[in-house]
């Protein structure tokens, strides 16, 4: 699998859930996958999506403050997101998540369909990963 062919895993993580999402570089269309509890084995149901859908790359959205500044979260996904890269062997890009989760949970409401939680986190991952498409490949 070539990085201009592969599939890009996108993650939202967040203290409770694991938004996923992901797209084929080729189609370059990003689209809510599932959304994983963090207690539930997480690293183990990561890797075998990885596995299954052939992924070559993590983009892995980076929570900030306010005011830009790092905060107990931005650590969190980051040290969550370097511990799994170097489980996967894969490499591993950053993606600013400012208001991915307010979006995507804007976008649910106006759909009028009922929604949880987790589907914000899920749509949130697709967000990050339409981000990155579109300033990176």
């Amino acid at each position: 699998m070539t990085a201009q062919t592969g599939t890009i895993l996108a993650l939202d993580i967040g203290a409770a859930r694991i938004g996923v999402a992901l797209a084929n570089r080729v189609a370059r269309l990003a689209s809510p996958y599932k959304t994983i509890d963090v207690r539930d084995s997480s690293l183990e149901q990561l890797r075998q999506i990885c596995s299954q859908e052939q992924v070559d790359l993590l983009v892995i959205g980076l929570p900030r403050g306010l005011n830009g500044q790092e905060t107990q979260q931005t650590v969190a996904a980051r040290t969550y997101g370097e511990k799994l890269a170097a489980d996967l062997n894969l490499p591993v890009a950053w993606q600013d998540e400012a208001v991915t989760s307010v979006q995507a949970e804007q976008e649910l409401i106006k759909r009028g369909k009922p929604y949880q939680k987790g589907d914000i986190d899920a749509l949130a991952a697709t967000y990050i990963l339409e981000d990155y498409l579109h300033e990176n490949v």
